[in-house]
């Protein structure tokens, strides 16, 4: 069984790899789907989120990939069984409740496993990182150790 675990992970969070690391428990495999989201504007290139994701990666049931486009489109192309979306609070569960009966449209056997973040996660967001660093504040406690690198190319 395989999931989809999407995101934009500008960067990515220890929410993000609190949930991978459930996710994987679930699936037999898992693919991490970095989003290009040409939208949102990111901080750091779609290269250097893939290969953030990569690096706080050890598993070899887990695959790492970038993608542009519909999600539904990439579902349906690797034949994805589950899509893991992570919730950290009610706002995120009704998003995401919202988001499930348009992916039922396109896939109606797709699986949709919501997991919450663990609690000490609930309020720590991509957002919310990048503001604390622009800011010169401490952020080790809300990424992966070997993410700080990359603010420090990024943010000089």
């Amino acid at each position: 069984m395989l999931a989809v675990f999407p995101g934009t992970f500008d960067p990515f969070t220890r929410g993000h790899m609190d949930i991978l690391q459930r996710a994987v428990k679930i699936a037999d495999d898992v693919v991490v789907a970095v989003c290009a989201s040409p939208s949102k504007h990111t901080l750091f290139s779609l290269e250097q989120r893939v290969e953030m994701v990569q690096k706080c990666n050890d598993n070899q049931h887990v695959r790492v990939m970038g993608f542009s486009g519909l999600l539904t489109d990439l579902l349906k192309e690797l034949h994805a069984d589950f899509l893991i979306r992570g919730i950290r609070n009610t706002i995120d569960f009704e998003y995401e409740l919202s988001l499930t009966a348009m992916y039922r449209d396109f896939l109606p056997n797709l699986e949709v496993i919501m997991l919450p973040t663990e609690h000490k996660y609930s309020y720590v967001s991509s957002t919310l990182v990048r503001e604390i660093h622009k800011h010169g504040g401490d952020i080790s406690s809300y990424v992966p150790e070997r993410i700080a690198p990359y603010f420090d190319k990024n943010l000089k």
